[in-house]
This record gives C-alpha cells, structure tokens and sequence, in this order.
C-alpha cells in the first residue's frame, strides 16, 4: 500500500516508518519542518510537507492513498492550556481526511487514547467515557474517535487505536521524562496519595507493530487498545524513579498535587488500567519488548539528555 502517515517522524511514527517500510508498504510521510522532512528522507518515506491546518494538503495526500495513519497532534498547544484548540483542530483534520477516504474502503487507523476512559475500572475495547464526565477539552477528542468509528458506515475501513499515556522505551519525551523532571525539580519521587493508581503502558516497539496489524487487518470500526501492561502502580513508578534519583520516594496529597506535578497534576492521580484481551484476539497481538518498570531500569530516562 502506499500509506499516508501524519506525525510520521514523532515519537511513535518513527518507529512505525521503518516497520511499514519492512512490511512492503510505500510511505508518505507528512512533515512540517525541514527537520521531519530530513528524518523521513533517511527513513526512506517520500515527504508531503505540510501541518494538521494544511486541509487540502490532508485531503489530497488521504485522496492519493491506499491508507491512513493518523498519529499527529498539537501536543505543544494542548500541554500549554490549549488542549481542546489541539483537540478541535484534530477534529477538523479527521473530517477533511475521512471525506477523502469515503467510499473506498480503504483503512484509516486514529492514535486515540486511553487516558480517562473509566477512571477507577479496568476498560475494555467496547467502552466509552460516560458524556458528563469528560472535560470539554478531552470530550472533543472522544468525539472524533467516535466520528471515526462512524466513518465505518460511510465505506471507510475504519479503526480507532488507543494509546496508554506512557508509550516508553529510549528517546521518550513524553509524560515518564517530564515526570522523572518534576522529580529532579522537586528533590523527592512523589506520587498521589497511596500511589495505588495505576497507568497502563506498552513499549513504542509494540505499539508501531500494532499499528502496521491495525493498517493490514482490522475489520472497520474496530476499537483496538494498545496495552501491554494493563497497569503499573503509580508508586511503583515514583519508587523506581527515587532509586536512580537517588532520592526520597513520597505521597503528595492530592490537595497539594497541583503544586507539586503542575500541568501533569491531572493525570499523576488517574487510576485508568485498561485490558487489550480483545486486541490481542482480534490480530494475534503479542507484546515481546520490556515493560515500564523493566525499562525505567534501563537507566536511560534518568541520563540528563532524557530530560525534557
């Protein structure tokens, strides 16, 4: 397939170039700097400059396809008081991107999230947030998943592929590197009340291999999680980090939670395990890279250049 793949140089599209690359597949790659460009370019992916506002560059890319990976967000904008501008904006892109793929029957696979979900419960593939729980900003994105559900009925091999908040391995920017930061800022590894909360997690490695499955064999409409863990304990998480640190692990109490992790306050406390049983018995999806914990004892997040 010639597959058009947004946010194919990020965090988790440049693991996944290489992997469709290995499977047979062309790749075209949407960047917005002379840097992505550069990085897909070496990859071995054809370049479609552009960003999530470019709509027609989105829907003539999607048009000349025979797939669509969508993994690009505004994750600069939603982190810094602007996540329901990132989430409409994605929104637009979704809608632009599925009218260019109606009728086809060609597959368009969403990185969604599982972050949320059912705070405080195991979720499952076939659930969905209750409506009035979701701040406005989060809602918007469960809407566009749904939109892409929906797709299904409109001739689109659709797929929605939710992603645990920390998709690790070496390199990572995201929520385990700015958490190992508030650590270091802090002088002590803390966690929210007994820590007994727990984040699902899988290895980048898996989640790309998950994704060439989703492109290749999902049925339209699925709903796919992509956890390998269906959920590590947050102090475990911090009690790892206290041990490379070199510092004290303790409990925050949730009233003072805000002061001590800021913007990541939010989700610090977010008990969300998720299963993948479905995922797994729908495409043969077996996870075979080192868990969270067994990662962060790589020793890699704690070097200062994995600081973000």
């Amino acid at each position: 397939m010639r597959v058009f793949v947004t946010g194919a140089s990020g965090w988790i599209g440049s693991a996944l170039v290489p992997e469709l690359i290995g499977a047979g597949h062309q790749v075209i790659g949407l960047a917005r700097s002379d840097a992505a460009a550069d990085a897909l370019a070496v990859a071995g992916a054809e370049v479609r400059r552009g960003a999530l506002d470019d709509l027609d560059v989105l829907r003539d890319a999607s048009a000349a396809a025979d797939g669509v990976i969508h993994l690009a967000f505004k994750h600069d904008l939603a982190f810094s008081g602007g996540f329901e501008a990132a989430a409409t904006a994605d929104r637009r892109a979704v809608e632009v991107m599925g009218e260019a793929l109606a009728g086809s029957g060609r597959p368009f696979v969403l990185a969604s999230g599982l972050l949320g979900l059912l705070p405080g419960r195991v979720s499952t593939e076939r659930d969905d947030p209750p409506a009035d729980s979701v701040p406005a900003g989060p809602a918007v994105r469960w809407e566009t998943a749904r939109l892409t559900v929906a797709l299904a009925e409109r001739g689109v091999r659709s797929i929605v592929l939710r992603l645990p908040p920390t998709v690790h391995g070496e390199g990572d920017h995201g929520f385990m590197a700015s958490l190992v930061g508030v650590a270091r800022d802090k002088g002590v590894a803390g966690y929210v009340g007994d820590g007994s909360n727990r984040w699902p997690a899988a290895h980048r490695l898996d989640v790309a291999t998950l994704f060439l499955m989703a492109l290749e064999r999902a049925p339209a409409g699925s709903v796919l999680h992509a956890a390998a863990e269906e959920g590590v304990p947050f102090r475990a998480i911090a009690e790892v980090f206290g041990r490379h640190l070199g510092l004290p692990v303790a409990s925050i109490p949730e009233g003072e939670a805000g002061a001590h992790f800021g913007w990541l306050a939010a989700f610090a406390g977010t008990d969300a395990p998720a299963s993948s049983k479905l995922t797994r018995e729908l495409l043969g999806w077996r996870p075979v890279r080192r868990g969270l914990l067994a990662d962060l004892d790589e020793g890699h997040y704690f070097r200062s250049a994995s600081r973000p």
